[in-house]
């Protein structure tokens, strides 16, 4: 996600020791927590997001956006398992092809307390891998974990977009499914020496649209529980830039989380910019991790 307005982030006393105490509380929470089994905005104080890196669209994405988001891939029925009748709703951050419809994603869109661009191109690790094939790997790796588990999975686009969707579009998606869960999948692009990964939560705002106040508790349950499990299966730390070491940040400037109506969450899965979190990113076996990180986070959370 584009950083605006970025302040280099000033440095805290002792982060690495304090991620550590933070990382082992969080994983406490998989201990403690029942049935645990095992947007287009950015963070505030980070820096700015290359437009360049990202790659063409793929040949094979539609010409017109879709307006309901990418149901599960799969044809055939769905397993019966812990989530049988649950829905959950995965918001692959940003999009590979955003990069050729800067008009598009420029254009100012309803975010429940103002306007904000309808999305960004999302950035990139120093050798050119972007967030938005990062976000579309983890998201699929996540759906076919959730599948598994008997879930119906909607991701709000699977590259079979040219763009988008934006972000008032892609909270409307998880609103309309009745989702029991969303997650927005990102990563970071802060300054080399930030690590870590952070899970971002709705604030309680003023506006027309918005209706996230009522989902400040589940939500937040929800990212909690997420923490603990991407900690435990990961390895990694939580931010030391962002959240005092708590691996939690709460926002109201997103209008994916302003506008849900359901729990909802972003992780930002670590930092692109430095570049011992950007050997992580760009290991399909960490994805892997990553993927299954969240997805225990969200089972713990629907089985509880």
């Amino acid at each position: 996600m584009r950083h605006e307005d970025f302040t280099p982030p000033i440095s805290r006393p002792g982060p690495h020791l304090r991620a550590v105490f933070t990382a082992a509380a969080l994983a406490g929470v998989c201990l403690t927590a029942a049935g645990c089994g095992g947007d287009g905005g950015q963070s505030p104080g980070t820096a700015s997001r290359s437009a360049s890196a990202a790659p063409t669209p793929s040949p094979t994405q539609s010409s017109a956006p879709t307006p309901t988001g990418s149901a599960s891939a799969s044809a055939e029925p769905l397993p019966r398992g812990p989530l049988t009748g649950r829905t959950v709703v995965i918001d692959p951050g940003h999009n590979p092809g955003n990069v050729d419809h800067t008009r598009e994603i420029n254009a100012q869109v309803d975010m429940g307390n103002g306007r904000k661009e309808c999305d960004t191109t999302g950035t990139s690790t120093d050798s050119g891998y972007a967030e938005a094939r990062f976000t579309l790997d983890v998201s699929r790796r996540l759906r076919t974990l959730l599948e598994a588990q008997g879930a119906k999975v909607v991701l709000t686009q699977d590259g079979d977009r040219p763009f988008g969707p934006c972000v008032d579009e892609r909270a409307r998606i998880g609103n309309k499914a009745h989702a029991d869960a969303v997650v927005s999948v990102h990563a970071d692009g802060s300054a080399t020496g930030n690590r870590g990964f952070h899970v971002i939560l709705p604030a309680a705002v003023n506006g027309q649209d918005a209706d996230a106040a009522r989902m400040l508790a589940p939500s937040r349950e929800l990212g909690v529980r997420i923490a603990g499990n991407f900690v435990r299966v990961t390895g990694s730390a939580p931010s030391n830039y962002i959240g005092d070491g708590t691996g939690l940040d709460t926002r109201d400037d997103l209008g994916g989380l302003n506008l849900s109506t359901v729990p909802k969450v972003f992780i930002e899965c670590g930092n692109m910019r430095d570049p011992k979190d950007a050997a992580l990113l760009t290991s399909a076996g960490w994805r892997q991790k990553a993927a299954l990180g969240i997805a225990e986070g969200i089972g713990s959370y629907l089985k509880r």
